[in-house]
């Protein structure tokens, strides 16, 4: 598979939008304009103005900012406490390998959708507060993948010499798990930024997640949807940016995959 270069421009370009374009975009996401209300797009305001008056690009920025702080940040935290969670069960096995398999099974029992639902519904949200709910409810996929690449490692003669050596298990982890799971964990992360974003979409086209005067491209596109008929660009340009997002990270999560696969093979 060839490298995704047009899909890391698109997504670099979406970060630069999001959080450069307010230092060059003049307008204010909150600012009202009763003169100018539902204006498609052109001229003064290039991609229109929503029920308010309130100019849509610079909401998309600012929309833009919060749903890729959720997304990197939740996909990082859920990412790394999978890392810790699987290299432990790998490793150790026995006792802590059970009580990994009881927990996961836990979470799995209820469908992650509406576990999530579950927790932000006595919650108030905001951006760090969804970072960790989608977080708490992310993790267990790259917990499994990570804690079966474990066993494989930890089956290896130059493992079982090391642990016979006395080498700390810190040293042993760091030095020599973590580098041949990095692959698997940068597929589990690029993946898991998307999914992390939809998510949030989600709550908030549903209403319970980033609420005014906070916005997110999915506060967005639920705010556009009750005048869909006559506004069609409030819900398409915020639409527009999740789906460039996902479509950009999981092009470059399916390359991260080939090679990470090709590089088995030829080992």
């Amino acid at each position: 598979m060839k490298c995704p270069c047009s899909s890391v421009a698109v997504l670099a370009a979406l970060f630069v939008f999001s959080f450069f374009g307010p230092l060059f975009y003049g307008e204010s996401p909150y600012t009202l304009h009763p003169d100018a209300l539902l204006l498609p797009p052109f001229g003064e305001h290039p991609l229109g103005t929503d029920r308010l008056g309130r100019d849509v690009m610079a909401r998309l920025m600012e929309g833009g900012r919060v749903s890729l702080t959720i997304g990197v940040g939740s996909a990082l935290v859920s990412s790394l406490l999978g890392l810790v969670v699987g290299i432990t069960a790998g490793y150790f096995r026995g006792t802590v390998d059970k009580l990994f398999v009881v927990t996961v099974d836990l979470f799995l029992t209820f469908p992650t959708f509406f576990l999530l639902l579950a927790l932000v519904s006595y919650v108030e949200a905001s951006v760090w507060v969804l970072v960790f709910v989608i977080s708490v409810t992310g993790w267990m996929t790259m917990a499994r993948m990570i804690r079966a690449e474990s066993f494989s490692i930890g089956q290896k003669p130059f493992i079982g010499i090391l642990k016979i050596a006395g080498v700390p298990v810190s040293k042993i982890v760091f030095k020599y798990f973590a580098p041949l799971l990095a692959p698997i964990f940068f597929v589990s992360f690029t993946f898991g930024v998307g999914g992390a974003i939809l998510s949030e979409s989600a709550l908030s086209f549903l209403g319970l997640g980033i609420s005014p005067p906070q916005m997110s491209w999915g506060s967005l596109i639920s705010e556009g949807k009750e005048v869909m008929e006559i506004a069609w660009w409030l819900s398409l340009f915020p639409g527009l940016m999740i789906f460039l997002v996902t479509f950009s990270l999981m092009q470059i999560s399916d390359w991260l995959q080939s090679r990470t696969n090709r590089k088995e093979v030829l080992g």
